[in-house]
């Protein structure tokens, strides 16, 4: 009998073991994917949320947020009319930069609700963007920051060029006739 339990007690453990192992090696996998995925946004959300695990879920929330939503690329004739507008836009930059940037901030908005993105909240939009687009997020938020110190009139003209740059980045990929995540 001491045999039989003792062969059980060492199944037991070598089980809980692989169990132990396995559920980490899970964890390392999914850590790597989102880090993968995301790049520089997976790291500021862990320290704006100050814990991986809650941020971790936060990511995968945003993924199945934007599965569920009707995400699409811009017709052609949008395209065209859309490329236009910002050519207007960079235009503008030279004698209104003030103006410029309100506008491409509008623009951005106006392309992303009509490829199907939810648009009445900057963060919300900001996240969305992080799954489809993690690389320009970054840029994404600061020319948003940039946008907001020009509504206070705290902006100068150096700031304003790099919000252009900022939103311009994102405008080209919004327009891409084939969309980043297809």
């Amino acid at each position: 009998m001491n045999t039989t339990y003792m062969i059980i007690t060492v199944v037991a453990v070598l089980v809980v073991v692989g169990i132990l192992l396995a559920l980490a090696f899970t964890r390392r996998t999914r850590t790597k994917r989102l880090r993968s995925q995301f790049g520089p946004e997976y790291d500021r959300t862990v320290e704006s949320l100050g814990n991986e695990k809650i941020a971790q879920i936060e990511l995968r929330e945003r993924q199945k947020h934007v599965e569920e939503l009707d995400i699409h690329p811009l017709s052609l004739a949008d395209r065209a009319r859309y490329l236009e507008d910002w050519t207007s836009v960079q235009s503008k930059f030279v004698d209104e930069p003030s103006q410029a940037i309100a506008d491409a901030d509008r623009l951005i908005m106006e392309v992303m609700q009509l490829r199907g993105y939810p648009v009445s909240d900057f963060e919300q939009r900001a996240a969305d963007i992080s799954v489809n687009y993690p690389g320009l997020v970054r840029n994404y938020r600061a020319a948003r920051a940039i946008a907001l110190r020009n509504g206070q009139g705290l902006a100068d003209t150096e700031a304003l060029r790099q919000a252009l740059i900022y939103y311009r980045s994102l405008f080209s990929e919004l327009l891409t006739i084939e969309p980043a995540f297809a």
